[in-house]
């Protein structure tokens, strides 16, 4: 990176105070919901240990679906805080199946609270949300749903849905700052959420954003905000709202596509079939004549966004990223031209001319 001078970004003047709501609200609108939105002073990983704390208590009984290293964390944090939790695993680095869902409440009909994941970066792999949502619905279950990486990426209707909590990142689908997380709350998941010992004067009190942010009149926020970081998300979100976001939707979605498309004109065993999988980040397997080693110690060309797997049974895929800015042509070639170079490298049969092709059919193509 060039030596430059930041000190450009110091000296940043306060974020106005009545600017925070219409923050909330353009996130609201984003999700599609009338609940109540709090913005969080943190990545967003604090955002989901915070839901998990103050939801948290020996008399709750939780359902974690654990799809990934994030899954595994929130049923941490719900057990620490005395939650009685069913921890339902997927197949390593898989999406949940909707009938494992509906087994594992069977077999538990007092499940008070179910979370999930809803796309992950991880492994490239989306979970059948509206289904596991309605599922939770029927039988009166409060669901809390990881949109971090969706939201943006993947259509996200809360109310129409019925998700109670909803958390989110800016960083990913929408291009944002990843200081920032939000988490969208209903009257039914605020009713689980005060009860008789909430965690107070704590980041990871959701209680005390209520009554200190909520019940005030969404004025000033507690605590010292990051004003350099609200900028960047009012930016970001006035990005969005010139885009639209089923236009940002859609662009995932194709530059998914295209991804889709030319692996497998190039031979590449893709991970998971096309509805399961992510629109953030496309994966394939490694193919066997490449050593992981080799793979991870690479050098890829400017402009391209090649990574490995994270959590069990991810590592070997190789993780195609077109989130956010990147979903659009030039990163999605960048990212097949570094992988034929890895093929050719290597050795590897291939022939670039279709993959290439199927590229330009994709987003040449109709919408």
């Amino acid at each position: 990176m060039p030596n430059r001078d930041w000190t450009f970004l110091l000296d940043t003047p306060a974020f106005p105070a009545d600017a925070y709501a219409p923050l909330a609200d353009q996130l609201a609108a984003i999700l599609g919901t009338r609940n109540d939105v709090l913005l969080i002073q943190a990545e967003a990983v604090l955002a989901l240990e915070a839901v998990a704390t103050s939801l948290a208590r020996p008399d709750l009984t939780a359902l974690n679906i654990v799809t990934s290293p994030y899954g595994s964390w929130f049923g941490g944090w719900l057990s620490r805080g005395g939650a009685q939790v069913s921890n339902l695993q997927a197949a390593p680095a898989k999406p949940i199946t909707i009938e494992a869902v509906e087994a594992a409440l069977d077999a538990e009909p007092d499940i008070q609270i179910l979370a999930v994941v809803h796309a992950e970066s991880a492994s490239g792999i989306l979970n059948p949300l509206e289904e596991i949502v309605a599922l939770a619905k029927k039988r009166g279950i409060v669901t809390v749903v990881d949109a971090v990486a969706s939201v943006g990426g993947h259509a996200l209707e809360v109310d129409r849905l019925g998700i109670d909590i909803a958390v989110i990142g800016p960083q990913k689908s929408l291009a944002g700052p990843a200081g920032l997380s939000a988490i969208s709350i209903s009257k039914a998941a605020w009713a689980f959420l005060d009860h008789d010992n909430p965690p107070r004067d704590s980041m990871l009190s959701l209680i005390d954003q209520k009554k200190q942010w909520l019940e005030k009149g969404r004025g000033a926020l507690p605590g010292t905000p990051a004003p350099l970081e609200f900028y960047a998300l009012r930016a970001a979100l006035q990005r969005v709202e010139q885009e639209g976001i089923a236009n940002i939707v859609a662009r995932h979605k194709r530059a998914a596509s295209a991804t889709r498309s030319a692996l497998q004109a190039l031979g590449a065993t893709l991970w998971v079939e096309k509805d399961q999988a992510s629109a953030l980040v496309t994966t394939a397997i490694l193919p066997e004549k490449i050593a992981l080693n080799d793979f991870a110690a690479r050098s890829w060309s400017a402009g391209s966004d090649l990574t490995s797997g994270v959590g069990p049974g991810a590592e070997r895929l190789v993780r195609f990223n077109h989130t956010g800015r990147r979903a659009s042509r030039e990163p999605v070639t960048a990212n097949i031209d570094a992988y034929i170079s890895l093929l050719k490298h290597f050795n590897v049969a291939h022939d670039a001319i279709p993959a290439h092709s199927a590229l330009t059919k994709t987003f040449e193509g109709p919408n």
